[in-house]
Formats: structure tokens, C-alpha cells, sequence
């Protein structure tokens, strides 16, 4: 029998409020919308196992192509709780982190949308320079600026 192996990860779902806030925030980052749809019916909510379902989901891609963000809304069953104003030291989703050009430019833009930076910006050993923000519907965000061509995965890899 062969053996499964992941062939790639292809995306990440957010549950949102606004699904059109949510859309122009990640636009802004830099992604496009790739589609967007209502998915409903039972067959839906066996995958999820909340049974009869509806929710309009937006899928959000990276400029490579090869990553998306699956925004959702859910009509029905309504949401019910709230993770997006944790602490980083919280148990289960984290953030995203996006690498980006030209951070400062980019803060300045999503700042003006109403995201705030939750600490500083910082120089992580001469290879980044990055930031975590509250954006859109208090979704922790990270972001960073490469500086050189080296990477963090190639100090990981040195430990």
C-alpha cells in the first residue's frame, strides 16, 4: 500500500462578521479574491458535522498562487464564540504571518483601515523586520520584511 503524503497546504479558513470588510483588509495585504460563493445543504454540514448549514465563503489567494484564505460567513448556524481578541499565548489559532515589501508603506495603509500594531515593529537578526497588527475584526496578523537573502528557516536549520 503507498504511503499519503501532503502535497501541499492550500488554504486556511477565518470566520469573519463582514466578509466584505474582510475581503478589502486581505485585498489591501495583497491578495485577490479568487471567488466567492454560498456553500449550503446537508451534504456541507456532514463535513463540518453543525448539519444543515449556510455560509457564504470568499476565497482570498496569495500573489504566488500557491496559498488562499478561505473567508466565511456564516449564515446559519450562527457563530457561537470569539477567539479574535486572544492573547498570542492563547491555545489554537495564533496568526498569519504574510511576508511583505515595504512594511512601512503597508502599516500606513492598514492603519488608515483601522488596524492597530499590537507592539513594535522590530529587526529580527538582520533577516526581518516584522510586526504582529489587529486588522480587520481584530484578526491577529503578522507581517515581515525581509532584509537580505537569508531567511529564518536557514537559522533553523543551522540549530
Amino acid at each position: 500500500m503507498t504511503k499519503s503524503k501532503v502535497l501541499e497546504m492550500h488554504n486556511v479558513s477565518i470566520v469573519v462578521q463582514s466578509l466584505d470588510n474582510a475581503i478589502a483588509f486581505f485585498q489591501e495585504i495583497g491578495l485577490t479574491l479568487e471567488g466567492r460563493m454560498v456553500v449550503d445543504g446537508d451534504w456541507a454540514g456532514q463535513v463540518t458535522g453543525l448539519g444543515n448549514q449556510e455560509v457564504e465563503i470568499a476565497m482570498m489567494v496569495t500573489p504566488d498562487g500557491h496559498t488562499r484564505i478561505e473567508l466565511s460567513h456564516f449564515i446559519s448556524p450562527k457563530t457561537i464564540a470569539d477567539h479574535r481578541t486572544a492573547p498570542v499565548n492563547s491555545l489554537g489559532y495564533l496568526r498569519i504571518m504574510f511576508r511583505v515589501s515595504h512594511l512601512d508603506e503597508l502599516l500606513s495603509r492598514l492603519t488608515k483601515q483601522g488596524a492597530t500594531i499590537v507592539g513594535k515593529v522590530v529587526e529580527f537578526e538582520s533577516i526581518y523586520r516584522l510586526c504582529y497588527i489587529r486588522g480587520v475584526e481584530g484578526l491577529l496578523i503578522g507581517l515581515a520584511e525581509q532584509l537580505g537573502n537569508e531567511t529564518a528557516t536557514d537559522i533553523l536549520s543551522e540549530k
